[in-house]
């Protein structure tokens, strides 16, 4: 005779993303195709600066259109794929592992080149109230 399984603590400030969290986001920035996206985390209430962190899937030939922020860094963690990343006019390769900083009025934007889905984390912090 096998004992039973004690039952799994409920989780009430945990979400996962395979339980339907990611939306349709259809050209973002002025990109190409339809993202998925899930905002995992926004500033409102909270006392840090951070803005907003976002889990981003970018699937195969679609795109985050270059575009421009004010005053605030955004950084892009790319988890898994590869894609080409445009800089303040410089286009380069990114995959699994990069980290690309994306300065205060700086322009980006990336394009998932390959057949396969190019994730990535997106965390903006400001206003940094001028600082460059």
């Amino acid at each position: 005779m096998t004992q039973a399984q004690p039952p799994e603590p409920t989780r009430t400030r945990v979400s996962n993303l395979h339980d339907g969290l990611l939306r349709e986001v259809t050209g973002d920035h002025g990109g190409n195709g339809t993202i998925l996206a899930h905002r995992a985390y926004l500033k409102e209430g909270a006392r840090a600066p951070v803005a907003f962190i976002d889990l981003v899937v970018l699937p195969p030939h679609t795109s985050i259109g270059l575009h421009r922020h004010a005053d605030d860094e955004e950084t892009y963690v790319i988890l898994s794929g590869r894609g080409r990343m445009t800089l303040d006019g410089e286009e380069f390769t990114v995959r699994s592992g990069d980290v690309v900083p994306n300065r205060p009025y700086g322009e980006h934007g990336l394009a998932n080149d390959s057949d396969a889905d190019l994730t990535l984390l997106v965390f903006e912090i400001g206003p940094l109230d001028g600082a460059r």
